[in-house]
């Protein structure tokens, strides 16, 4: 624990300098940069992108026991926190505690969970473009580039004391080919990994070239050898031992619901999401009638009416200015409407290049970094096409007029661009804005964003607001259907095809997701948005016209990401307090 002692100083500039800090903050940013600094010794990477920069140049450990040598590394943190949470001090520091405790238990379980029911398989390609996307990314301070040079020299063991990553992945495999009872990898995975392969490698040049370091060229080029002889090796030997069925163990997907925010069953959540996704169609057939009508169509069907709106296709060279003409419209809706408090600085949106399309294929929000952050903000990513599929991969579900309003609010503002900023915005302890971190917290509040924005909307965009509603609302049955053997992928696909009027390449990547992208993730979207809806009616009830949407919604946002049930916890007893000795409105 010494170790810590040396990093205390940063603790005056994590989130930003400029912020005002209370103690008890100071005090819970103690206990997660501990085990911050404990997890970077295993996977440096991703403690460097959230802003330690001081492990830039470190690469993964995976060598002999890994898994074993961070459990036991767990084990010692979470025997250091419980003797901190013993300790008299404030109720926010003790929270903060057990959510460290909760995060470092649910990572032992699921390593155990994982280790006795799965064959290790490292998809080296993705992971390395994604390591040199953070460090390279041009919101960081481009001092920080250097450390990318010694990243790869690590990477492809050309420096002293390292071996190849390649041969380490390969190498983690082997010592469990002959374990008796663990299942492989989904074949399809495989397979679009090894078809994806040579858009990472082209990704990860370009992301060098674009940096314009020095001496990088013979580096990558033996980089490159290595990963074409991984992406055989992967065809040999790791092939041949995939699964057919996608399916997963159930206590496999038990868990990934799990680390996702997600506390039901499978069985529940089905019955939920089937209600839901028919009563919100219901609505969906009103508002498209209307549509039709006013437009003069003969066809007023919901699919009929959706796929003429979809016709609408802006050109591809008109896509992002008119994302960017939607967010003005946005914001200028919220702040008529008071809903919420916007910062002064505009938002940022931006095209995805082809290998981030194919490690995520869709739309997503960029995180910036929440230490040490000296100004560096969320990026919303629009993605338009799915280049792991075969033919044509361009999406014509993000590129029609009607649709920019609920993705650019979703991922935008109020959504998930306004949700990160206000963890920088407020100085957010590190417990809670890494480590509280879930799908269903996150995705929850994107998806009541596009709620409480749809009533101010058009028509066509009311209409698309309910659409992602039912999506998602049709994900929380589709994906657990799919993991549980009562759905395939490719019925999935014609389900969205035909109910949704969804793209191939959309529906696709949507099955591909429920299937091996992340298995669960899919469903916490509607779960989390169904919390807040909860909570949103216990706090009409408890507070009737007392209730301020704008300082609500301010409330929430600067509590971090926190799971739905401390949300609830603390709207419950520090805003309905405050709000109570206000007068009525």
């Amino acid at each position: 624990m010494s170790c810590f002692r040396q990093y205390a100083l940063l603790l005056v500039c994590i989130l930003g300098a400029a912020v005002s800090r209370a103690d008890w903050i100071e005090q819970s940013n103690e206990n997660a940069l501990l085990v911050l600094q404990a997890q970077a010794e295993f996977e440096p990477e991703g403690i460097a992108r959230a802003g330690l920069t001081e492990y830039d140049a470190d690469v993964i450990d995976l060598k002999a026991n890994y898994e074993e040598r961070q459990t036991a590394s767990d084990r010692l943190l979470l025997a250091e926190l419980n003797k901190r949470l013993a300790l008299k001090q404030d109720p926010r520091v003790r929270q903060d505690l057990k959510i460290l405790i909760q995060s470092l238990e649910d990572n032992i379980e699921t390593r155990r969970i994982d280790s006795q029911y799965l064959l290790p398989y490292y998809n080296i390609h993705g992971f390395l473009f994604g390591s040199f996307n953070a460090l390279l990314d041009p919101r960081n301070d481009r001092a920080r580039y250097a450390n990318a040079l010694e990243r790869l020299r690590k990477y492809n063991g050309s420096y002293e004391g390292y071996t190849p990553l390649t041969e380490l992945a390969k190498a983690r495999s082997r010592d469990r080919f002959g374990v008796e009872g663990l299942i492989g990898p989904y074949r399809v995975e495989v397979e679009k990994d090894l078809a994806d392969a040579p858009r990472y490698v082209a990704g990860i040049r370009a992301l060098f070239e674009e940096a314009q370091l020095e001496g990088w060229e013979e580096e990558l080029a033996i980089l490159e050898g290595q990963l074409a002889d991984y992406q055989a090796w992967v065809n040999s030997d790791m092939l041949p031992r995939a699964r057919t069925s996608n399916q997963l163990p159930a206590e496999v997907y038990a868990n990934n619901l799990k680390n996702y925010g997600v506390r039901s069953s499978p069985e529940q959540l089905i019955a939920e999401a089937q209600y839901s996704f028919q009563l919100i169609i219901g609505g969906m057939k009103v508002v498209a009638r209307q549509i039709a009508e006013q437009r003069g169509w003969d066809d007023k069907s919901l699919v009929g009416v959706i796929r003429k709106l979809k016709e609408e296709q802006v050109p591809q060279d008109k896509v992002l200015p008119l994302y960017k003409q939607r967010l003005a419209q946005v914001e200028e809706i919220i702040r008529e409407q008071d809903v919420v408090s916007l910062p002064e600085r505009a938002a940022s949106i931006r095209l995805a290049t082809e290998a981030e399309s194919a490690a995520i294929p869709a739309s997503f929000m960029s995180p910036p970094q929440l230490i040490n952050n000296t100004g560096q903000y969320g990026e919303f990513v629009l993605v338009q096409s799915n280049p792991s599929l075969e033919g044509d991969a361009v999406m014509d579900d993000w590129s029609h007029d009607a649709v920019t309003w609920t993705l650019t609010i979703h991922e935008a503002r109020p959504g998930h661009e306004l949700q990160f900023a206000s963890l920088v915005e407020n100085g957010t302890s590190l417990a809670r804005a890494l480590f509280a971190f879930n799908s269903a917290n996150a995705e929850g509040w994107g998806l009541y964003a596009e709620f409480i924005m749809q009533p101010y909307l058009p028509p066509e965009g009311q209409l698309f607001s309910l659409y992602a509603r039912a999506w998602r609302a049709a994900r929380m049955f589709l994906d657990p259907m799919v993991n549980t053997g009562q759905m395939t992928p490719q019925q999935v696909v014609n389900f969205l095809m035909e109910q949704l009027a969804m793209s191939s390449p959309m529906a696709n990547s949507e099955a591909d997701r429920y299937a091996f992208r992340a298995p669960g993730q899919a469903t916490s979207y509607y779960y989390g948005f169904m919390a807040m809806l909860r909570l949103r009616t216990e706090l009409e009830i408890a507070l009737g016209d007392k209730l301020d949407q704008r300082q609500f919604h301010d409330f929430v946002l600067e509590q971090g990401l926190l799971p739905p049930e401390l949300l609830r916890d603390a709207v419950l007893t520090q805003f309905v307090s405050g709000a109570d000795a206000a007068p009525a409105k």
